[in-house]
């Protein structure tokens, strides 16, 4: 499952996600995708475009004198009264009946915020249709109305300058607990959210463009006393919102203990009307195309890294540079390509410990940059025992982008305890001794979303897949970790069993087995990878996988027998079974084809989902395909803690976003991958028929992934995939479109009932006849569906003998005259391959 940005995962649903979790994700992981200092001449002068006067000492964090500015603000500057005014925000309009805005002291000329204490009223309404339904659910209310009496205001879009023309200076003194306001919104910052709100505004400050960041910290008197409305032309910070929901601009969202979410985001409004709005759009300030890392992982997991990132503007006047970098890994010097020192931002590791690299000058669009970081921490790798190592910074082990579909080339050096073996992502070109250390260097031959790692003391097997050129290993630990005794002792302690053999290089062959058998039927489905080798490793966790370009981490109790699992209660063979063709499946989706948006990364998790769902159908001849189908649609239909269907909360392009203290912490889990994997099984059986079978689904999934090798997709790049590969039968409108289905399934929650009924007869002529009836209820008068109708044959064999398109709630019957069948067939059914996500 790809979580918190890229990274694919495939894990057991979760009981209960809170904002400190969303926090901990790029340290656990992803789904499923890092830097030193310096300083300018003493005396050197500041300005907004220019290098800030840098008198601080040499590699010392946060020393940036605008940047201390910032950090240590208060409301020193001008007192506004206003009565009656109306400030809209995009989509959000703020009414003041009457008040003070006290303005913070301006910084460089700019002001930065201002803190409102008054009587006022928020209201907001969105641009989307869904992103009203959202408002609905939360608020159990048509419309979103908000009262307050204090508000603390963050902005460089000029918001100063509209209260200034609709207000005027206090009549009389008024005493204000505006400071107090403040302390309060920036120890939530701080302490709460983890957030640097002082670096964000830092980055328009010392742009020579004009800024257009803005935020309101609400104390809300109806919904919550903790809600935040903000908008960002960048996208809105994870961090800020509680959730990845960038490159959308605009957020609403509460960050209390009991009322938590994100209650709507999207797109400035005018991009809706104008047709510009799109996951595609380019809101990050930057990108970065190249990393050379050089890396030490002592004994005890200690990490000590340099990484020289390249990173190219994509818009004017850039100076400030975010990169996401674990906390506990501490910074020690950042210089430019030429070993001059430049400031940097890294407050406490327990706090806002967003690390940001401050350029001597801003760059514009297209040019590029080289920050070198030192760093060096612990608990970015976790030693679990016996040469078992657990990697928990995933994404941020290096400087890193915040934003997802950002594809890079890597050259990496690692340097690990010797005797140990080192998995990384590419090509080793050099792998030798020094001293105690193993000393190994990597390079991708293609751009890869994120670049991961696994070692440890490994047991190694591989296999050449010749037709596809894959090289596929396998890797599992010679001696038992933490995991495994931890285990142990509770079986022990609780049940008073020992437990068999818990090795798991026995099960390095089913492993090693699966990617053998992935690779050649995903290629034949989907294209060739773009990677020679494929790892799969084991790692220290029990319910949790994950996959990176060219390396796959299943969990150690994939690698341990069926006895074993049964004596621990583990033997699920719907997630065993589904767990590595999953994992090996995000080679395609996440990595080789990436997503941008949170909106689309239903793509990866169920496109992921249904290739092991081929893998089953395949190769497993038990019943598991079916069951497989039916677990899924079992997730997707019964109700949660919440009392909540997962379907109906939201549809699957609002992703991990539906999780809410409201509706529940598990229903993304239990709708992005049945949901998507249905979505996309839709449209295979939808394509296929008789004589070609899956053939025309293979030349739309080859084609999509040949046109997005090595970038991301959005949802709306694979709608135009498929409507260019559509069926006459799949153009139910007649407009060679396929919204009818987009907009029912992905943007929607439809789930109609389907009844069918039938009976068989001889004709005269010995011919067998079909006679059936077909009901469609549930949906709204627009709702279209094809649904097939199958035999199984006398003989066992399955045969499709067409399909019925349906809209709205209806009934359909007809008879048809089966020629060429000498015996009757057994029965007569809808749904047989799970055509239809349905009731």
């Amino acid at each position: 499952m790809t979580i918190s940005k890229r990274a694919p995962v495939f894990r057991v649903p979760s009981v209960g996600i809170s904002r400190a979790f969303w926090k901990l994700l790029p340290a656990l992981a992803i789904l499923c995708t890092a830097a030193p200092r310096a300083l300018f001449p003493v005396g050197s002068v500041a300005s907004a475009g220019g290098a800030a006067a840098q008198t601080a000492p040499a590699n010392t964090p946060n020393s940036d004198p605008v940047y201390q500015q910032l950090r240590n603000i208060t409301p020193g500057g001008k007192t506004i009264a206003v009565r009656d005014f109306v400030l809209k925000r995009d989509a959000g309009t703020f009414t003041f009946k009457s008040g003070n805005f006290f303005f913070l002291t301006p910084v460089q000329g700019k002001t930065t915020g201002a803190v409102f204490i008054g009587t006022a009223i928020f209201s907001l309404e969105p641009p989307l249709a869904k992103e009203k339904r959202s408002l609905e659910l939360l608020t159990k209310s048509a419309e979103m109305v908000e009262q307050f009496n204090t508000a603390v205001f963050r902005f460089t879009d000029g918001t100063e300058e509209d209260i200034e023309a609709k207000g005027s200076a206090p009549t009389e003194y008024t005493a204000s607990t505006a400071g107090e306001i403040l302390a309060d919104i920036r120890k939530v910052l701080r302490k709460d959210l983890k957030y640097n709100l002082d670096e964000r505004i830092l980055e328009d400050v010392l742009s020579t463009e004009p800024g257009n960041f803005f935020c309101a910290f609400i104390k809300g008197l109806k919904y919550s006393g903790k809600e935040i409305y903000a908008m960002d032309p960048h996208g809105v910070p994870a961090d800020l919102a509680g959730r990845p929901i960038a490159p959308e601009e605009v957020a609403f969202a509460t960050y209390e203990e009991n009322k938590e979410g994100v209650w709507a985001a999207f797109h400035y409004s005018d991009e809706y009307t104008q047709g510009g709005a799109s996951s595609r759009q380019p809101n990050s300030a930057y990108r970065i195309p190249l990393q050379k890392l050089d890396v030490t992982i002592e004994k005890s997991g200690f990490l000590t890294g340099t990484a020289a990132t390249v990173v190219t503007a994509f818009a004017n006047g850039v100076r400030v540079i975010p990169l996401n970098l674990f906390p506990k890994l501490r910074v020690t010097r950042v210089t430019d390509e030429n070993q001059q020192p430049l400031f940097f931002i890294q407050e406490k590791k327990e706090e806002d410990a967003q690390f940001a690299v401050i350029l001597r000058e801003p760059l514009a669009a297209g040019k590029r940059a080289t920050i070198v970081t030192t760093y060096a921490g612990p608990d970015a790798v976790v030693n679990e025992g016996g040469g078992n190592y657990y990697p928990v910074a995933r994404e941020s082990w290096y400087p890193n982008t915040f934003m997802t579909g950002n594809y890079a080339t890597y050259e990496t050096t690692f340097r690990i305890p010797r005797g140990l073996t080192m998995v990384a992502p590419g090509t080793k070109t050099s792998d030798t001794s020094d001293g105690d250390r193993n000393v190994s260097q990597w390079k991708t031959e293609v751009p890869i979303p994120l670049a991961g790692y696994n070692f440890g003391r490994f047991k190694e097997e591989e296999v050449k897949v010749a037709e596809q050129n894959v090289i596929v290993e396998a890797y599992a630990n010679l001696e038992p970790g933490n995991v495994v005794r931890q285990l142990e002792e509770i079986q022990s302690h609780h049940h008073g069993v020992t437990l068999g053999a818990m090795s798991t290089t026995s099960m390095m062959k089913k492993a090693l087995g699966e990617g053998q058998l992935a690779v050649p039927l995903y290629t034949d489905y989907f294209g060739r990878l773009p990677y020679q080798r494929l790892a799969i490793t084991q790692q220290e966790s029990p319910f949790f996988g994950q996959s990176f370009a060219g390396i796959v981490f299943l969990p150690i109790t994939s690698f341990f027998d069926r006895t074993v699992l049964q004596q621990l209660h583990m033997n699920d063979p719907h997630y065993f079974n589904a767990v590595g063709p999953h994992e090996i499946a995000h080679q395609w989706w996440g990595n080789t084809v990436g997503w941008i948006s949170y909106r689309d990364q239903w793509m990866g998790e169920g496109f992921a989902h249904l290739s092991a769902s081929l893998f089953l159908q395949t190769f497993y001849k038990d019943g598991s395909y079916d069951k497989f189908w039916e677990k899924e649609r079992e997730l997707l239909t019964e109700k949660d803690e919440k009392g909540y269907r997962p379907i109906d909360v939201g549809p699957v392009t609002l992703g991990y976003r539906l999780a809410s203290t409201r509706a529940g912490f598990s229903v993304p889990r239990r709708l992005i991958y049945p949901k998507g994997a249905y979505i996309l099984n839709m449209i295979r059986m939808m394509m296929w028929s008789n004589e070609t079978q899956d053939a025309n689904f293979k030349k739309l999934m080859h084609d999509f992934v040949r046109f997005y090798t090595n970038r991301p997709a959005t949802t709306e790049d694979f709608k135009l995939a498929v409507e260019n590969h559509m069926s006459p039968a799949m153009n139910l409108t007649g407009d060679g479109k396929m919204d009818w289905f987009f907009d029912e399934y992905v943007y929607g929650t439809a789930l109609p009932a389907e009844k069918f009924s039938y009976t068989f007869s001889n004709a005269p002529d010995g011919s067998v006849g079909l006679s059936f009836k077909l009901e469609q209820s549930g949906v709204d008068a627009k709702f279209r569906m094809t649904i097939p109708i199958y035999l199984e044959l006398s003989d066992g064999g399955i045969a499709r003998v067409g399909s019925v398109p349906l809209t709205g709630n209806t009934t359909f019957e007809s008879q048809i005259a089966l020629r060429g069948l000498k015996a009757r067939p057994k029965r007569a059914m809808i749904n047989y391959y799970h055509d239809v996500l349905c009731n």
